[in-house]
């Protein structure tokens, strides 16, 4: 069996890249492999971080991607500004068809809102979409959509109560932090 250029890319991602302990260096070589950082200065993936089809990465700024997430990107990942994905985190645009007799895979994208957060193990299906200010709590499995400014949890995902927020939902960072 012979390896393919898109095989040494994805080992190179997922073995090299992510190990990387400056994260400058590390975000560059992200963006060189195809994640689209669109205020690239302003966020972090964090150390052993896996990916799936990079180049269907889009990321918002002020983000943070925990350790040892799972961002497969098949269908298409569109990550919001402001965004804080916890550890251990996986974001699976890709399933197989059990009603088929050869289970065919299917893909579908997943997009996260400006200002949700996804808690630490949580597990997001493709063709979800997290609203913006959402909480999905940690361990949850969402198969759904979640609506703005909710907070879900559970396996599956069940909605538990409205973010009680006593002024708007703005992100002012305190500082522009850069890579440099």
């Amino acid at each position: 069996m012979r390896a393919t250029l898109s095989d040494l890319g994805h080992y190179v991602l997922n073995h090299i890249v992510n190990r990387i302990p400056l994260v400058g260096p590390r975000m560059r070589a992200y963006q060189l492999l195809g994640v689209r950082l669109l205020d690239e200065p302003t966020g972090m993936i964090m150390l052993g971080a896996r990916m799936v089809s990079p180049a269907k990465i889009t990321i918002g700024g002020y983000y943070s991607v925990g350790r040892d997430t799972m961002l497969d990107a098949r269908g298409g990942i569109t990550i919001g500004e402001a965004v804080n994905i916890g550890s251990g985190v996986v974001l699976q645009t890709a399933h197989h068809v059990v009603d088929d007799p050869e289970f065919i895979d299917a893909l579908a994208p997943i997009t996260i809102g400006d200002r949700a957060w996804i808690a630490e193990g949580a597990r997001v299906h493709g063709g979800v979409t997290v609203g913006e200010g959402a909480v999905v709590a940690a361990g949850s499995v969402v198969t759904r959509d979640v609506a703005p400014y909710t907070v879900v949890g559970g396996v599956p995902a069940r909605y538990i109560r409205d973010r009680n927020l006593p002024r708007p939902a703005t992100y002012r960072p305190v500082f522009r932090r850069s890579w440099l």
